[in-house]
This record gives structure tokens, C-alpha cells and sequence, in this order.
């Protein structure tokens, strides 16, 4: 009896551990039953879908769409948009432009996302519409207002014309139609792209500092901000990049966004072709890399660099100098002893615009690329977007208990007239103009009238220049409805902010927008702000950086209190996005849609001709017979007007580089006009006739052999007294040799 129960009894050590055994089974069954079960965006819990398992296959967490369409438009005689120099026309063309869209979708369910990245100045308000339009005659509600962010990339060197506010008329001769048909064709383009090439796929994100690459190009307006919140900062501009990766469901590469606060000002107010600036070429050289043995523009991976709160920061890195003395301008009026504000321009770390594009191109192509490859944080979560309309002209701010302010009528300040260091502007006008000028408030109330009482004191210290949310003739001169938007991809807030903040703007709309989040339960939110979207409305300043009256402070049409106003506005949208209650936001005032269709000041195409005993497309200057890397290759042609093409060709090449082949003895195109190593110029001369160079600046690598340059072309031929038709033609250089180095 003894023996028996020795042999069923356990000593105390085994019992525990069995106990131990049994609490570690149980506790791997309870994590394992985690592990397979979602919470809902209620807070209650789910089983997954039955594609959730292990295979990365299967992991993939949204529908992912990218697609890239050309958007350039006319390259000749239309003024460039950024500068506000009508002088600054169109005469040729260095990179085409192109719209970049990505749509991001729940497989479960039909909430989508889309955003654009565009190579051009900012979005319009009629540009949206139309796109708007297109969109809904297309896919009915699924894509619209709520869900579609158009940002513009800021480049200064693309075709203007597409704006119904009458302001931006006066350096745009008008509204362009052909340019801003081009744009709105290019935009529903790429989002049909994307639309058609969806797949399951995965989102990364991934931040990093980028170096050399950016001034504030303001820092006495930045140094009116407090202290302690500047001490809270390394820079006095936003260094950080914000890469976002797509990836299909089997890891193959998709597209990226990427936002950085730097202006498209490399190529300055001197340049007359069209292109995309340093963002542009960052976007160049990263599609080129991942879409191999393509030619520019073509191939499947979409790489977009968008705009973000670049409304102070500057890419001309060696700063403001004198252009007749050579010595600084870097003090708060930007001014010169000799030659005023005129003089100084600010300098970019190359030896010509052209170098300096390229160098902060590619310093941001780097990083973006370095970025990439490391990305390892997933986007995970629930789509969302919130949309209003809001009259910026009538914001109430609630600043705190006691004190409630109002935004104003649109006003644009002296210093607006003065310019910036990347683009001065004309006559008297400096930075930092806190009191009017006789003289020109004179001109002003004779030609365009005096400014209200209740403007005057609204926009205080900003002495008004042009009244503009008074004046109505023959169209309003600037918008009153303006959009605000955010759109979540999980853990991605993107503030789709319809100007240029400053860096500190921008940060503070960022932390307040962060914070609203995680007041409501909301946490781990990624805000980036992307820029010139849906609607323009210049600048937006602190509240103290407004009180010194530089350039973007004149240029915050809304007031002083602009930036409290849009922090209200983006707090609610992120409090709606977090209690999943977009659809109780008030839609708001619809803008309006000017019935204007093409009212232009360009002048008419005509017919033209070609000099005696020549025909469209001859050779007037040969190439030369052999040449080595690093040299250019240039060859002239009797042209004629590149309008002539664009508005009779969807998509159309100016030129080729066409390199022989011995063993297939035939010519194939090594290179199209969307390569940043050539250059088409267009001189226009008298009699209706005119000349084409391209030149092609051989860059280092490139391989030997028999090579020619090419020229597409299309001229106005006279019927009739009355009417002309256009006819295509090419023209071809002779064969050239490249040799080894």
C-alpha cells in the first residue's frame, strides 16, 4: 500500500514544474488567438479576413495604383508661372512636365485615396474643378473633392494661363486654354492610369535628415518667433524628408512620395525653357533608376517629389549677394547700397542654374533613394478623408477663452512688390515695407481705388498694396472659398494645405494637427504637410513673422491671423478622421466656376514660312563631325512655333538622340526631349519665320559610336485668304561620331 501511493504521488519540484507547463500552454494559446484576431477601428474585436496568414503574399493590406501622364502644354510665348515676370516667356523646353497619381485603396471596402504630384506651379482653383469634372463624368462618385488631392510641385519654370482670378492674369496673359488643357488632360490621365493598373500591394514610410540642400531665405521674419519654440528646433527650416513606398503584394517596387520643404527655384528668373526645377530632376533620376532601358517618361515605377512647407526655404544655398558688387545682402530688407533690392538674388552651389537643378536635385534624389531602401515601418489601418469648403475671407478664431479674431478680405502688402532673393521684383519696392508709399498708394486709388477702412485696419501692419478681396472686375482677383483637406492612410495624415507655409507655420499646423489626433485616441499619427493644393492662396506666416512685413508675410492674403484660422480648421478635420465622422463635416460654400473659356492677350498662330530655297526642318547649322563626353552637340533647323504642336498633339517629341546600330544597320532613340541632357530652343524671327536649336550636352558614360540629332516639328501652311491648317514635318542632322574618352 505504501509502494502504491510512493509510485502516484509527485515530488513538490515536479508539481511545479507541471503547473509551469501548463500556465506557458495556456498562455501561447491566448497570444496565438491575439495574434489572429483584428481590432476593429469601434475598438471591438474580429477574426480576420481569410487572406491574413504569413505568406507576404497574402499580407498585402491595401489596393495600390500609380500611373505618370505628360502634362506640359505649350513651351513657347506663354509667360512662366512663379515669378510673376511677364517678360519671362516660354522659348523652348529642358525636361517635360508630367502628372504623378497614386491611389490607395481598402480592398474591403470603397474608400479610396488619391493624390497627385504635378511639375507645376501650384493647383488652380479652375484647374481642380475641371479635373473634378472629368473625374465624376468618369467614375461617377468614386472619385471627387472629398477623396482627390491635386499639389503642385512649385516648379517656376512651367507654362501659367490655367488661374480664373483675375490677379494672376496680368503676368499670365490670361487664361491659357491650351495650357491649361494640357494640365487638366495630363492629371485625369495619370489618375486613369492609376485606376487601371491597381493591385494589392504594402505601404512603408521611412524619415531622414537631407544636408546641403536648403536656406531660409527669411530669417529675420523667422527670428520674430518666440524663442523658446525656436530653441525647440536644430534649423530654422524642416530638413526632414518623408518618403512613403509602395510595393506590390510580392515586394515588387510600385512608386514612392516623397515631401521636402525646398522651393523649385534652382533655374531662375533668366530662364525661358520649360521644366521641372531640382524636384523635377530628383524625380528624373529616380524613375530612370528603377525603370531601366526606358526612355524619360516611360516606364511603370512613379517616383514624385512633392511640395511641403517651403514657403521661407530657399535651394540657393551660398545666400543673398549683390549682383553688381558681389558683396552680402543678408539683412532684413534684402537691399543693396547700389541698385536697392533689385540687386540682390541669392546664389545656388553651382556655377550656373543649370548645375545648381542638378546638384539639389540630386541631393534629394539620394536621400529619397537611401530612404527607400530602408523603409520598414508599415502603414497599416482604416482609409479616411475629410474635405470643406470655407470662406477664408470670414473665419472666426477662437485664440483662447477671452479672445476671438477674424480673418480678412485678400490683401497683398507692399513687400509683395518687392519680391524675394530668389526672384526680385520690380521699381522701389523692398522687403520689410511696414508703412506705404505715397506715391504708389496714389497710383493705386486712381486706377484701382482705395482699400476699405475695415481692410486697412483687418490687415494691420501690412500696408496694402492691391485691395484684391475688394476688387471684382471683370472677375473676383482672388478666391474667397478655399478647400481644406486631409487624407489618413492608417497611420499617414496628409494635410493638403492650399499655399506656401512657412517652416515654422508648418510646424506648428503639424503638432496641433498631431496632437487633435491623439486627443482622441488616435496615436502614432505620421503628419506631413503637402503643399500648394486645390486652391492657391500665396502665403501663410506665423502671427509673428507676419508683424515684419518680408515678402511672405505681405503675401498672406487672409491677414494676420491666417495660420490660427487654418490650425482651427485642420483640428476639426483630424477630430472628425479620428471619431470616424468625416460625414457630419458641413460640405460648406461651393467655389465658383468662372464662365470664362479663353480670354488671352498671346498672340494668334499664323501661318509661316521657311527662308528662300529651304523647307520646314532643313539644316541652317550642322552638327559637327565627332565629339567626346562632356561636350554639346548642337544643331540648327529652319523651325516653327512649338504652340503649333502643342495644341494639335496629345503628346509630342521635339527631338530625339538616335544612335546606329551595325547590326541591325537602323537608327534607335537613345534619348526624347524629357532628358535633362538636352536643350530645345525656339528663336522666333520676322516674316513668320523662325529657327529650332537643340543641343545635346553629352554627359559622361555614354557610349561610343555613330549618333544624329532629330527635330518633330509642326508649321501653319496659308489656304485660302482665311483659314491655315497645320502640317506636320522632321527634320535631321547628319550622323556624328562620339569616341572614347
Amino acid at each position: 500500500m505504501r509502494d502504491r501511493r510512493s509510485r502516484c504521488s509527485f515530488s513538490r519540484l515536479e508539481v511545479i514544474l507541471i503547473v509551469c507547463l501548463v500556465l506557458m500552454i495556456a498562455l501561447t494559446v491566448v497570444l496565438l488567438v491575439l495574434h489572429f484576431l483584428n481590432k476593429n477601428t469601434d475598438g471591438k474585436w474580429s477574426y480576420p479576413s481569410p487572406y491574413s496568414n504569413n505568406n507576404v503574399a497574402e499580407e498585402a493590406k491595401y489596393l495600390v495604383g500609380v500611373g505618370r501622364a505628360d502634362c506640359t502644354g505649350p513651351v513657347a510665348q506663354v509667360p512662366l508661372m512663379g515669378y510673376a515676370n511677364p517678360e519671362q516667356v516660354g522659348e523652348g523646353l529642358l525636361s517635360r512636365l508630367y502628372s504623378r497619381a497614386f491611389i490607395v485603396a481598402d480592398p474591403e471596402h470603397s474608400r479610396r485615396v488619391v493624390f497627385v504630384s504635378a511639375d507645376i506651379g501650384m493647383v488652380s482653383q479652375r484647374l481642380r474643378l475641371e479635373v473634378l469634372q472629368q473625374l465624376r463624368s468618369k467614375y461617377g462618385e468614386l472619385y471627387g473633392q472629398h477623396n482627390v488631392i491635386l499639389s503642385g510641385t512649385h516648379t517656376h519654370s512651367g507654362p501659367g494661363g490655367y488661374f480664373q482670378y483675375t490677379l494672376f492674369w496680368i503676368t499670365s496673359k490670361g487664361l491659357v486654354r491650351p495650357a491649361l488643357s494640357s494640365i487638366v488632360n495630363g492629371i485625369v490621365k495619370s489618375i486613369d492610369i492609376a485606376h487601371e493598373n491597381m493591385k494589392r500591394g504594402r505601404l512603408f514610410i521611412n524619415r531622414g535628415t537631407v544636408e546641403n540642400s536648403q536656406i531660409n531665405r527669411s530669417p529675420f521674419s523667422y527670428l520674430e518667433n518666440p524663442e523658446s519654440e525656436r530653441n525647440r528646433y536644430s534649423s530654422n527650416t524642416d530638413k526632414e524628408m518623408v518618403v512613403l513606398k509602395m510595393v506590390d503584394e510580392d515586394g515588387h517596387d510600385l512608386g514612392l512620395i516623397s515631401w521636402f520643404a525646398v522651393h523649385p527655384v534652382s533655374m531662375n528668373n533668366s530662364n525661358h525653357l520649360v521644366n521641372s526645377d531640382n524636384v523635377g530632376y530628383a524625380s528624373y533620376l529616380f524613375e530612370q533608376e528603377k525603370n531601366k532601358g526606358m526612355l524619360p517618361g516611360e516606364g511603370s515605377f512613379v517616383a514624385a517629389f512633392a511640395s511641403s512647407n517651403l514657403g521661407d526655404v530657399s535651394p540657393n544655398t551660398r545666400g543673398p549677394f549683390c549682383a553688381n558688387t558681389g558683396e552680402s545682402c543678408d539683412n532684413p530688407q534684402s537691399s543693396c547700397p547700389v541698385g536697392g533690392a533689385a540687386m540682390c538674388m541669392a546664389r545656388g552651389p553651382g556655377n550656373d542654374m543649370f548645375e545648381s537643378t542638378r546638384i539639389i536635385g540630386q541631393n534629394i534624389y539620394l536621400k529619397a533613394k537611401e530612404l527607400y531602401e530602408k523603409a520598414s515601418q508599415e502603414v497599416t489601418g482604416p482609409l479616411s478623408s475629410a474635405h470643406q469648403w470655407v470662406n477664408m475671407s470670414a473665419v472666426s478664431v477662437e485664440l483662447n477663452a477671452t479672445h476671438t479674431v477674424k480673418t480678412c478680405k485678400p490683401a497683398l502688402g507692399h513687400s509683395f512688390a518687392a519680391g524675394t532673393i530668389d526672384g526680385v521684383g520690380a521699381f522701389n519696392f523692398t522687403q520689410g515695407s511696414v508703412e506705404g508709399d505715397p506715391f504708389w498708394d496714389q497710383i493705386r486709388d486712381q486706377l484701382l481705388g482705395e482699400p476699405s477702412n475695415e481692410t486697412k485696419a483687418c490687415h494691420k501692419p501690412k500696408p496694402i498694396l492691391f485691395s484684391t478681396g475688394e476688387m471684382t472686375w471683370p472677375h473676383p482677383w482672388h478666391p474667397d472659398i478655399v478647400d481644406v483637406q486631409i487624407a489618413a492612410i492608417g497611420s499617414l495624415a496628409i494635410l493638403a494645405v492650399p499655399g506656401e507655409f512657412t517652416t515654422m507655420s508648418g510646424r506648428r499646423l503639424r503638432e496641433a494637427v498631431k496632437n487633435e489626433f491623439e486627443s482622441h485616441g488616435t496615436q502614432g499619427m505620421n503628419v506631413v504637410i503637402a503643399g500648394l493644393c486645390n486652391v492657391y492662396t500665396h502665403y501663410i506666416t506665423t502671427y509673428e513673422e507676419y508683424q515684419v512685413q518680408r515678402y511672405e508675410a505681405a503675401s498672406t492674403i487672409y491677414g494676420p491671423h491666417t495660420l490660427s484660422a487654418y490650425i482651427q480648421l485642420y483640428r476639426g478635420l483630424a477630430k472628425a478622421i479620428a471619431l470616424n465622422a468625416t460625414e457630419e463635416l458641413p460640405r460648406g460654400p461651393e467655389p465658383p466656376l468662372f464662365n470664362v473659356t479663353n480670354l488671352t492677350l498671346l498672340p494668334a498662330l499664323s501661318a509661316e514660312n521657311a527662308p528662300a530655297n529651304k523647307n520646314f526642318g532643313d539644316v541652317l547649322e550642322e552638327v559637327g563631325q565627332e565629339y567626346r563626353e562632356r561636350e554639346v552637340a548642337e544643331v540648327t533647323f529652319v523651325g516653327a512655333n512649338p504652340r503649333n504642336s502643342a495644341e494639335n498633339a496629345t503628346e509630342h517629341n521635339f527631338l530625339t538622340v538616335e544612335k546606329y546600330s551595325n547590326i541591325s544597320s537602323s537608327w534607335h532613340v537613345v534619348l526624347n526631349d524629357a532628358s535633362w541632357d538636352t536643350r530645345f530652343y525656339w528663336s522666333k524671327g520676322s516674316g513668320g519665320q523662325s529657327n529650332v536649336t537643340i543641343e545635346w550636352h553629352i554627359p559622361a558614360g555614354t557610349e561610343p559610336g555613330v549618333y544624329r540629332l532629330r527635330y518633330f516639328g509642326h508649321y501653319k501652311r496659308r489656304v485660302g485668304l482665311l483659314r491655315t491648317i497645320t502640317v506636320p514635318f522632321e527634320g535631321s542632322s547628319s550622323a556624328f561620331q562620339i569616341t572614347a574618352p
